[in-house]
């Protein structure tokens, strides 16, 4: 810890809201064709090989590169199937495609492409199991994403970029020794890496490292070269000042990612999030609205339907919320596991009970943090405030006292502590989640500022918290 805080003082005042000029190579992407050019320098690599290069060491990739490498790879294997690695990028490609895209129908065909190259290939082709590894995360099926990823490690230990994924299916499973031992042996295998700050970024997030989440995530803004895996890393930056309620800061990184690479949807979500929360409600609502149109997340979907709520504008957020339910159909048919956003919308927007059963079902097979946070809330919603109680304590403090710094989460805590009479808790938490963020939630953040004004001022009754 007290490192990375030296990291960071010694780093903060790097630019990171710079433009860039150009696509520029990704480390390796020039090893991948022989040169022979005698002193010429030696051509920029074409969209195919920017892509290949990307899905290859586990980095974002531009779209309009994806498109080109996907359509090399099947011409390819159209003349020579039996080609098992080309197999594996192809697979690798679809996953990343789906999901910078949230084209569902892409995971039946990265499933098929990754399958075949172990079948045609080499059985424990690294390539292909980190390629399974990584759409079982797409798809919210963090166990399998667990057994791929642990396959593609015995494979090739080295493979650093296996040890990434892993980051990912540990952190759905709520195993945080799990997640620990993977960032430490990324960061041994490739310690100045993006990729690794942007890991080691989310990973502090979780734990509440929050200036030490920030640090790493600038670093690693700064350091990408590639438009789309800066840009990447610009909308996790532009996150994580949010969820500060660093407002101007946030659209500046969102801003940012937008002008460095145009498809980066999640960033103009992001935009609409913090528009929101400038009270730039027309602007909020457009950003919105060109994210679904180009990337239909039912994430999406449900925080522009609650900010339609906040409106009053019913009818319109149920049009989004009949959208989230669509999506979420599809997403199921093709093999994801949704219960967690289903159950966070049917606590709030259709049937807790439900939300319970399903998320129930969810903790049971990946008990992560935001899954406890979703069934507590959803218990509290159904009148089971004790048992609630209970799973908003892990959403808020972790195993150890250090859990996600989410304003939203100790929101849920104060409320469900209020419903238990325990008042003095309920109003320092409710004090906590209005600090952490001020702008967390349309709909939320006055029913926090009614919930804090109805207790009152601390008496000498309350309880100590």
């Amino acid at each position: 810890m007290e490192i990375e805080r030296w990291r960071r003082s010694g780093r903060r005042n790097r630019v990171l809201i710079a433009s860039v000029a150009g696509a520029a190579v990704l480390g390796g992407v020039l090893v991948l064709l022989p040169w022979d050019g005698g002193d010429a320098s030696p051509p920029a690599p074409g969209p195919a090989a920017l892509a290949r290069g990307a899905v290859t060491t586990g980095v974002p990739a531009a779209l309009p590169d994806l498109a080109v490498l996907i359509g090399d790879r099947e011409r390819h294997l159209r003349a020579r199937p039996l080609d098992g690695a080309s197999w594996a990028v192809l697979g690798a490609a679809y996953v990343e495609q789906a999901r910078r895209t949230a084209d569902v129908a892409n995971w039946a065909k990265a499933e098929k492409a990754l399958r075949t190259s172990l079948k045609v290939g080499a059985e424990r082709d690294p390539q292909a199991l980190e390629g399974l590894a990584a759409l079982a995360v797409a798809r919210r099926d963090f166990p399998a994403a667990k057994k791929w990823g642990e396959s593609a490690v015995k494979a090739a230990p080295k493979r650093w970029t296996a040890h990434a994924v892993l980051i990912d299916a540990y952190t759905g499973l709520g195993d945080d020794k799990g997640v620990g031992r993977a960032l430490e042996k990324l960061k041994e295998l490739r310690p100045d890496a993006p990729a690794t700050g942007a890991r080691a970024a989310a990973v502090y997030r979780n734990r509440g490292w929050r200036e030490d989440a920030q640090a790493r995530i600038s670093d690693a803004a700064a350091a990408a070269e590639a438009p789309a895996e800066r840009a990447a890393y610009l909308e996790q930056a532009g996150r994580l000042a949010f969820e500060r309620g660093e407002r101007e800061e946030a659209l500046r990184f969102f801003e940012e990612a937008l002008r460095t690479d145009p498809d980066q949807r999640a960033a103009q979500a992001g935009q609409g999030r913090v528009l929101a929360a400038l009270g730039r409600t027309t602007d909020a609502l457009s950003a919105y609205q060109a994210a679904l149109a180009k990337r239909p997340e039912p994430e999406y979907a449900l925080e522009l339907g609650e900010l339609y709520e906040s409106l009053g504008l019913g009818q319109a957020a149920r049009v989004q919320y009949d959208l989230l339910r669509k999506r979420v159909r599809e997403a199921e048919a093709a093999g994801a596991d949704e219960r967690l956003l289903l159950g966070r919308f049917e606590a709030d927007h259709g049937d807790p009970a439900r939300a319970v059963r399903l998320l129930r079902e969810e903790w049971g097979r990946q008990p992560g943090i935001a899954v406890a946070d979703a069934l507590g809330w959803a218990l509290h919603r159904t009148g089971e405030h004790e048992e609630a109680l209970e799973f908003a304590a892990i959403a808020t403090e972790g195993d150890k006292g250090g859990g996600v710094r989410s304003a939203l989460y100790v929101f849920h805590r104060g409320v469900i502590e209020r419903e238990l009479e325990r008042y003095g808790p309920a109003r320092r938490h409710l004090r906590e989640a209005l600090m952490i963020n001020p702008y967390f939630s349309p709909l939320r953040v006055p029913e926090a500022k009614r919930a804090l004004a109805a207790l009152g001022e601390p008496s000498v009754e309350d309880p100590p918290g």
